[in-house]
């Protein structure tokens, strides 16, 4: 992370925790929910199955920064099918960073060519050793280790979501992540149960047990880009929600916090570690904010 991009962020905390504000720093465009899988734990792919032209996105990007958005995610569906004309997913990035984004990230699937430098992070998603990733998301684990393996830049960082299929696989993926070129990190989730995906819960117990092993593997040096400090919470989904920091741009539509908003009763059960992470920082949590500074500064 550039020294400036840190002072400006560092400023945007100080000021929300002082003043109590309630203003965002990190936003989410939805490029498409177009997606190539249909993976166990998805409830949000294919249901409309557009890709949103190119002026769309770029005047989404422009609200977003114009709100003071300076954290830029780009997801999906599946953001590499993305394209508009000769527009491609790297045009996207690279116009943000031109607007003056600090960090622009991109969430995929890993099964599409891994040729994105000019990303901050890549948060690709490895749901387990092979067995149980091709369990959740289909016969994908090698193409995906493949392309990470000739991918043009060590941007990227892994995104498991934990549930029932995967959630022994913990061990693995950090070990993955520690041993693979071009990986920088993991991040985990616990599955969030949307009504067709209730079955993938975790319980309690099984979170806290989840919890021990990420624990134990960064006491063995993984590189886990997730905060220990904000682990009771997230075990006993008591941070508060939403996330106010936080939005999503989906078609023109502006959620607080993410798409799941619209569920009822689903922010009860949220099992995105980075809302946690963000609402207790924004909270003034000083364990938090110091494990944060010294995660984003290694990671970011």
């Amino acid at each position: 992370m550039k020294l400036s991009a840190f002072f400006d962020l560092a400023s945007f905390g100080m000021k929300t925790v002082l003043f109590k504000k309630k203003d965002a720093i990190l936003g989410t465009i939805i490029l498409t929910d177009k997606c190539n899988l249909k993976c166990k734990h998805c409830s949000v792919n294919n249901i409309t199955a557009i890709v949103h032209p190119y002026n769309q996105i770029r005047d989404e990007m422009r609200r977003l920064y114009d709100m003071g958005i300076r954290i830029l995610f780009f997801c999906g569906g599946e953001t590499f099918i993305w394209h508009d004309g000769d527009k491609s997913l790297r045009d996207l990035v690279i116009e943000a960073k031109s607007m003056g984004f600090l960090i622009v990230n991109v969430v995929t699937n890993g099964t599409f060519s891994l040729d994105l430098p000019e990303a901050d992070l890549i948060l690709l998603s490895l749901d387990g050793d092979r067995e149980r990733h091709n369990a959740v998301r289909g016969d994908t684990y090698d193409t995906i280790m493949n392309n990470i393996a000739h991918a043009t830049s060590d941007n990227i960082c892994f995104y498991m979501a934990v549930n029932q299929i995967n959630k022994d696989a913990i061990r693995e993926v950090c070990e993955t992540a520690r041993d693979t070129k071009n990986v920088r990190a993991v991040s985990f989730n616990f599955h969030t149960p949307y009504p067709d995906t209730k079955e993938l819960a975790l319980t309690k117990e099984e979170k806290t047990e989840c919890c021990e092993v990420i624990k134990q593997m960064m006491k063995e040096g993984a590189p886990v880009f997730n905060l220990k400090s904000a682990f009771p919470y997230i075990i006993n989904n008591s941070f508060p929600t939403p996330c106010y920091q936080c939005v999503v741009m989906e078609n023109g539509k502006l959620s607080i916090c993410g798409r799941c908003i619209d569920v009822p009763g689903l922010c009860d059960q949220c099992g995105y570690f980075f809302v946690a992470e963000y609402t207790l920082l924004f909270k003034g949590n000083l364990k938090i904010i110091f494990e944060m500074l010294r995660t984003y500064l290694k990671y970011v």
